[in-house]
């Protein structure tokens, strides 16, 4: 049973998304108008993002039916990041996610070979979608995924910020 506020964020989204569905413009076009990457846009309308206030008058822009409200009142409080489990039934999602498990075991090995022991950053990432023609001349997917390197930490007592500081009474 949803609550309260997954019922406010759901009217949210739709909001956002039908200000797009009018504008009848594709997320690479909005992307294009705005700087932004297609995957960034889509997050921001479906409130997965933070819309930047130095960011807003070029959505608005591209996107001229967004009102006050959903600029400054809806997409500039920092969102509730979460997922549908439920996506993973898409097609489309279980192949991504097929995708990744076939070959993150590779991934993992290389960014460790490359890098050092750590990971990369889902935080300071960037992500975008792309079409492009094969070598066959079939249509292609290319998906970018770019995030800042991140290394563990060898977990040194002097190192720990709690312990360093003198201690309070």
């Amino acid at each position: 049973m949803a609550t309260g506020g997954a019922d406010i964020s759901a009217t949210i989204v739709n909001s956002l998304q039908e200000v797009k569905r009018r504008s009848g413009k594709s997320y690479s076009q909005i992307a294009e108008e705005t700087g932004l990457t297609n995957v960034y846009v889509s997050q921001l309308l479906k409130r997965q993002a933070h819309l930047k206030p130095e960011t807003a008058p070029k959505l608005k822009e591209a996107l001229p039916d967004l009102t006050d409200a959903h600029l400054h009142d809806m997409m500039q409080v920092p969102p509730f990041r979460s997922y549908d489990p439920q996506i993973i039934q898409d097609p489309t999602v279980y192949r991504l996610n097929e995708a990744i498990m076939h070959f993150g075991g590779s991934i993992k090995e290389i960014i460790n070979e490359e890098f050092g022991d750590g990971i990369m950053s889902a935080i300071d990432f960037y992500c975008s979608v792309d079409k492009i023609k094969g070598a066959d001349g079939k249509d292609r997917v290319v998906v970018t995924l770019d995030g800042k390197y991140l290394p563990f930490s060898e977990q040194k007592t002097d190192d720990m910020m709690s312990r360093s500081r003198p201690q309070q009474k």
